[in-house]
């Protein structure tokens, strides 16, 4: 049985707004380790489903995909958001 983990987009450092973080994603944890090729000495390995990610709108769209598939999952949750409010009259003390 495959092992995934659903966590929701955070917040790139480079955004200023919140596009695209309502959305939660499903990735395949790795069944195998990574290991050199030979030939080349990049890393990698024979699972493929490391490479597949799934969008989804909702975490409860999320949950009940995996349990239809029979996919073993965890929820990660969305880290906390800290607001840090700070004016310019600050830097001038």
């Amino acid at each position: 049985m495959p092992n995934a983990r659903i966590y929701q987009i955070p917040k790139n450092a480079m955004q200023s707004g919140r596009a695209k973080t309502h959305t939660w994603m499903l990735e395949f944890e790795p069944a195998e380790p990574k290991q050199a090729d030979p030939l080349t000495g990049w890393a990698g390995s024979g699972d493929t489903r490391e490479q597949v990610k799934l969008k989804f709108p909702s975490l409860d769209a999320a949950t009940d995909y995996a349990t239809r598939e029979g996919i073993a999952f965890h929820v990660v949750p969305a880290p906390e958001r800290k607001l840090k409010l700070q004016a310019y009259a600050d830097n001038f003390k």
